[in-house]
């Protein structure tokens, strides 16, 4: 078995070696300047000798990075007919077929058009990846899934096209493109992101300073975690530190486990740690028992944590308290995430005898709780 385990090890090094490089631009808006950035690189690398071509660019007919697409290779888009239009796509069978050192293709977190081979970009992105091509893309902050809930209350926007965090895990670099607010609205102002009929309207809903500046807090944090792994990865650790292992807790409340998973996701990703999601399926919430909507929510729920990450853990039993202590022993869990007191899943803890020894037991084995609001 160990010489099997010892075989797959070299075996995945290898196709880690094949596998293309990956950096991302992020931003905090459209308009800080990624795809000009990207195009700017493209140039460079193309000065250099590296064999570098566009895939997909979005310059949404921007002049000056227009301007930019002057001399560099392009792919040919896919076309495709969708509900009576002409559209196209990333070509990534051409991306693979050309196989350049360096491909550019934008828009990471875009949905392709109903019957492509892949339903998001970013899953195009891998593909290309896999063949041994390098590739540089670009996303926004708002379309990381972890931070939904956040970029909802900054925005009152629900953003409906996101990738999952690991996505951005597996980036070889992540670049923030930084901008004061006070430039990206100089920039808006002068029509450099949107049509001028467009400004007024968005300087008074996405583009206000306020917002501007939390999504240049959440952009910085999520590149400052993006180093903090990578330095945690390739440099060497001191031993003493203890690796973090994440275990969030749901019930089938669908709005909070949602929040739960998305912020154990954001600390299993800053501590570049594993993470496992519990579910105790309590008798009154047996197959025959349990409504069909909440089913439905809990698979999806499921899928999101899965998406972020996460090993699902599924318990059948009616003493939560207990599974939880056994799942951080048989899981050596150093960290459990549960939801704020008003959660179903508290007030069947709470309610147990053993409540009491559920913090014991997590005070004595040096396992932190933290209830996540």
């Amino acid at each position: 078995m160990d010489e099997k385990k010892s075989a797959q090890d070299f075996l995945n090094l290898i196709k880690k070696s094949r596998r293309g490089k990956f950096k991302i631009y992020i931003g905090m808006s459209a308009g800080v300047g990624k795809t000009y950035r990207m195009l700017q690189e493209a140039h460079s690398l193309l000065s250099n000798g590296i064999d570098v071509k566009i895939g997909y660019i979005e310059t949404h007919h921007r002049e000056e990075t227009h301007a930019l697409l002057e001399g560099l290779p392009i792919i040919p888009r896919r076309k495709l007919f969708y509900k009576g239009k002409e559209l196209d796509e990333l070509d990534v069978q051409a991306v693979i077929n050309l196989r350049p050192e360096v491909v550019i293709v934008d828009e990471l977190a875009h949905t392709n058009i109903e019957g492509s081979k892949n339903e998001k970009r970013w899953q195009d992105v891998l593909e290309i990846l896999e063949s041994g091509i390098n590739v540089i893309s670009a996303v926004n902050i708002q379309h990381i899934e972890s931070l939904n809930e956040d970029i909802k209350s900054i925005t009152d926007i629900e953003v409906k096209e996101r990738i999952p965090d690991s996505v951005l895990a597996q980036a070889d670099e992540v670049v923030n493109i930084d901008l004061t607010a006070e430039e990206l609205i100089d920039r808006l102002k002068a029509g450099k992101i949107y049509d001028r009929s467009k400004v007024n309207s968005a300087l008074s809903n996405f583009f206000k300073s306020e917002n501007i500046l939390q999504l240049r807090e959440l952009a910085l944090k999520e590149v400052a975690a993006q180093v903090q792994r990578k330095v945690e990865t390739e440099v060497s650790v001191i031993k003493n530190i203890r690796k973090e292992r994440f275990l969030a807790c749901i019930s089938s409340n669908e709005k909070t486990a949602k929040n739960v998973i998305r912020k154990a996701s954001r600390l299993a990703n800053y501590y570049n740690s594993q993470w496992f999601l519990l579910y105790v399926q309590v008798p009154k919430e047996s197959p025959d028992k349990i409504a069909l909507d909440k089913q439905r929510h809990l698979i999806n729920n499921f899928k999101l944590a899965t998406e972020l990450g996460a090993e699902i853990i599924k318990v059948e039993g009616a003493n939560v308290a207990h599974i939880i202590m056994q799942q951080c022993e048989d899981r050596k869990i150093t960290t459990v995430c549960i939801g704020k007191p008003h959660l179903s899943i508290w007030k069947i803890i709470a309610a147990t005898d053993t409540f009491n020894s559920l913090l014991n037991k997590l005070s004595k084995e040096n396992i932190d709780l933290v209830i996540l609001s």
